[in-house]
């Protein structure tokens, strides 16, 4: 092969595998699945429905979701004294999906 070669992909289908591997960092964590799929059948939850629906302590969920939230893939909005969170980055729940029926040994 010769050094000057054509790269594998262009700039446009580079950049696109670098926001999946930021998203897959992003959600890799089984709190932070279990959240995405929470907000998936309910697009809008507050911290602490949040906390009862998956047996969660609220210090451990709060900083996943402000986390997922600074990297773009909830958004939040007041309500009174909570705030909500929903899917931000709908796509996700697309290459959750797509891994769920991923036939790997593990």
């Amino acid at each position: 092969m010769e050094a000057d070669s054509k790269p594998l992909a262009n700039e446009k289908e580079a950049d696109k595998l670098e926001r999946i591997a930021y998203i897959l960092k992003t959600v890799a964590h089984p709190l932070r699945l279990g959240i995405i799929h929470l907000l998936e059948q309910h697009p809008r939850l507050s911290v602490t429905r949040i906390c009862e629906l998956m047996g969660s302590e609220q210090s451990q969920t709060s900083h996943h979701l402000q986390n997922m939230k600074l990297k773009g893939i909830l958004s939040s909005k007041r309500d009174g004294r909570s705030v909500l969170y929903s899917l931000k980055e709908r796509d996700v729940s697309l290459i959750i999906e797509c891994l769920e029926n991923c036939r790997c040994n593990m």
